[in-house]
């Protein structure tokens, strides 16, 4: 990030934005559905929308992509379309698993190399940053990730949602019993919504990695990613604004700089993937809801300057007070 680009988003407080490109697949493995093991994909559904709604905004934000996706030939089009549009492809695992936390460092260490494999031959760029499934995270992904050059993770979430969202799996999906002993660990635990909302560094072993949260409301710690005020949107539009309005807000009164999540259930409706219907506000169409994010998007736009989670992450690196943690597990 040069002094000169720096220099353009200061007339406004900064902002990040990214999508985790969850698949079909990844979804119905998470719910427990064996069809997920013939890797359905709606990428070349989903990806030209949100390049659309990004371009006419003139918005370049952060790709967080699945390795499994990008190994196969029949995602690769529209991966390297993410990538020719100028957007900043970060890493998401190479097969989805929810419980990275769990993992051993060498199994840790396989996982990354491999999908910064792939993704590297479907987009061209070597992911720098890094978001784990379902927010997972642990002391031994952060070693690794500062040992392949890591320039940020993205993978905390502050907030007390973890078990009730545990809950919501454990009552929709099917799973046996070691995907049940393995769901009682999945999103993380009610400390998790203690951890700060702004930016901050891991030190461990006499080195640190940047920490960039996915931004919750401040003080109440409830989440704002545009999937979740989807959710709201289906039963009013109306509160859904006026919470989302709000907590952008409450960030520029807290001096938090958000960090904005999508997911690409964010722009289907249950007629594009009707083996999603299950997932809340599948019951609005496509049309709709892209009608909403745009929306959301243009108050995200008219309150902060929004980039990429890379150049959030090159800017906030460059400061001297941020708060450093230990990793506790």
């Amino acid at each position: 990030m040069t002094a000169s680009t720096q220099s353009a988003y200061t007339s406004k407080p900064l902002a990040s934005l990214s999508l985790d490109l969850d698949n079909e697949w990844a979804y119905l493995k998470t719910h427990g559905n064996p069809i997920w093991e013939t890797y359905p994909s709606y990428l070349d559904t989903v990806v030209p929308r949100i390049l659309d709604v990004l371009a006419r905004r003139k918005l370049s934000i952060t790709v967080f992509v699945v390795g499994q996706d990008a190994a196969l030939d029949y995602n690769r089009q529209a991966l390297a379309q993410i990538a020719r549009a100028g957007h900043e492809i970060g890493n998401h695992s190479m097969r989805h698993e929810p419980w990275l936390h769990l993992f051993s460092e060498d199994d840790l260490e396989q996982e990354l190399a491999e999908a910064e494999r792939y993704i590297q031959i479907a987009t061209g760029q070597k992911p720098l940053g890094f978001r784990g499934p379902g927010y997972s995270q642990s002391s031994a992904m952060l070693r690794v990730l500062t040992q392949r050059g890591y320039a940020y993770d993205a993978s905390s979430l502050p907030s007390f949602i973890g078990p009730i969202a545990r809950a919501y799996y454990f009552a929709t999906g099917q799973f046996n019993a070691e995907q049940r002993e393995r769901l009682n660990r999945l999103f993380g635990s009610w400390r998790e919504g203690l951890r700060p909302l702004k930016p901050y560094r891991w030190h461990f072993d006499e080195t640190s990695l940047l920490e960039m949260p996915v931004t919750t409301f401040p003080g109440f710690r409830i989440p704002i990613h545009l999937s979740y005020v989807m959710y709201l949107a289906g039963f009013s539009k109306i509160l859904a604004q006026t919470y989302f309005n709000t907590a952008l807000r409450a960030c520029r009164l807290f001096g938090v700089e958000p960090s904005i999540l999508l997911h690409p259930l964010d722009f289907l409706g249950g007629e594009d993937v009707p083996r999603l219907q299950f997932f809340p506000s599948m019951g609005m169409s496509g049309q709709q809801k892209i009608a909403i994010v745009e929306r959301y998007l243009d108050n995200l736009v008219d309150l902060f300057n929004v980039c990429s989670v890379g150049e959030h992450a090159a800017i906030v690196a460059t400061r001297s007070n941020l708060m450093k943690i230990k990793p506790s597990n």
